[in-house]
C-alpha cells in the first residue's frame, strides 16, 4: 500500500511520503489563496470547488480556514463556516446539507499513537469523521478522530466531542455529553 492508502484506511503512515507533502503543500497554497482577501466571489468559489473533494452549489468558506489535504473533504448544500475554522483531513470528512460551523472550531481527524517510541518515530493514523445534515457546531468546539454526527445535532461552544451520538441531540460540555433531545 501506498502512504495515501494507508493514511485513508486509517492505518500508521508517514506524512513525509513526497505524494502526501506534494498534496499538503496543494492544500496550504489554496488555503492561502482563499485567507488572502483579495479574490472575487467568484474566485473564491473556484477555490474552494479545486481545493475539497465535492461540495454542495452554496459553499461559504471564511477567512482563517486551514486543512490538511482538502481533497479528502465532502460538503453538502448550504455549508457555511465562519472564521478560522481547521480541518484536518488525512481521513475522510463528510459534512451534510445545511451545516453551520461557527468560529475557531476543528474537525481533527487526524491521530497519533500513544506508544512513545511509535509516535516520535513520525508515524501517524487518523479516523473519519460524519456529520449530519443540519447540523451546527458551536464556536471553539473540537470534534475528534473517528465521531458520526446524526441529523440536526447541535454542537454547544467549546464542547470536545470525543464519541458519536444520535440525530436530534444539543451536546455540550468536556467530553461532550446530550444535554437536551430536539
Amino acid at each position: 500500500m501506498t502512504e495515501r492508502q494507508k493514511m485513508l484506511s486509517g492505518e500508521l503512515y508517514c506524512a513525509a511520503d513526497e505524494e502526501l507533502s506534494s498534496a499538503h503543500a496543494r492544500a496550504i497554497s489554496l488555503c492561502e489563496r482563499l485567507n488572502c482577501g483579495t479574490l472575487s466571489e467568484e474566485e473564491r468559489q473556484n477555490t474552494v470547488r479545486e481545493l475539497l473533494g465535492k461540495c454542495g452549489k452554496t459553499v461559504h468558506i471564511g477567512r482563517g480556514f486551514w486543512c490538511d489535504y482538502g481533497c479528502n473533504i465532502e460538503v453538502g448544500e448550504n455549508f457555511f463556516t465562519n472564521y478560522g475554522v481547521v480541518i484536518l483531513d488525512v481521513c475522510k470528512v463528510k459534512i451534510g446539507n445545511n451545516c453551520l460551523i461557527a468560529p475557531q472550531a476543528g474537525i481533527y481527524t487526524a491521530a497519533h499513537p500513544l506508544e512513545r517510541n511509535v509516535r516520535t518515530s513520525g508515524l501517524e493514523y487518523g479516523k473519519p469523521i460524519t456529520i449530519g445534515n443540519d447540523c451546527w457546531i458551536g464556536g471553539h468546539a473540537s470534534i475528534l478522530p473517528g465521531v458520526t454526527l446524526g441529523d440536526n445535532v447541535v454542537v454547544g461552544a467549546g464542547a470536545v466531542v470525543t464519541k458519536s451520538f444520535p440525530s436530534n441531540v444539543v451536546i455540550a460540555g468536556n467530553p461532550a455529553k446530550i444535554i437536551k433531545h430536539l
